[in-house]
């Protein structure tokens, strides 16, 4: 079983930049597609970006096009987010999550980590 370890979350300006980490234990990321959501009180868990299994692909939503990069490091066993020009409205708990196949649907990616939270400040 994979367990996933959001960091990098915090407080920052809008227009500012802050770069999650995602690490993994217990297994490897090799095998799996990984995925960012973020997840307001109130509301659905949202897709961020994905990536495919060996960096061939990636996948955002519109309103993080061009603002927002996915990265994987297979052999650290680790995903990033870079997340550029932050906006008011990216505020939310930013989760990782891994899926054995290529979704972008919450409820496909079997395995999740806690969260971080991300507050971007007008």
């Amino acid at each position: 079983q994979v367990q996933l370890d959001e960091s990098g979350g915090g407080l920052v300006q809008a227009g500012g930049s802050l770069r999650l980490s995602c690490a993994a234990s217990g297994g490897t990321i090799r095998n799996y597609h990984m995925g960012w959501f973020r997840q307001v009180p109130g509301k659905e868990r949202e897709f961020v970006a994905r990536i495919t299994w060996q960096n061939e692909f990636t996948r955002y939503t519109d309103s993080v096009k061009g603002r927002f990069t996915i990265a994987r490091d297979n052999a650290k066993n680790t995903v990033a987010l870079q997340m550029n020009s932050l906006k008011p409205e990216d505020t939310a708990v930013y989760y990782c999550a891994a899926a054995q196949i290529v979704t972008l649907l919450a409820n496909e990616y079997r395995y999740w980590g806690h969260g971080t939270q991300v507050t971007v400040s007008s």
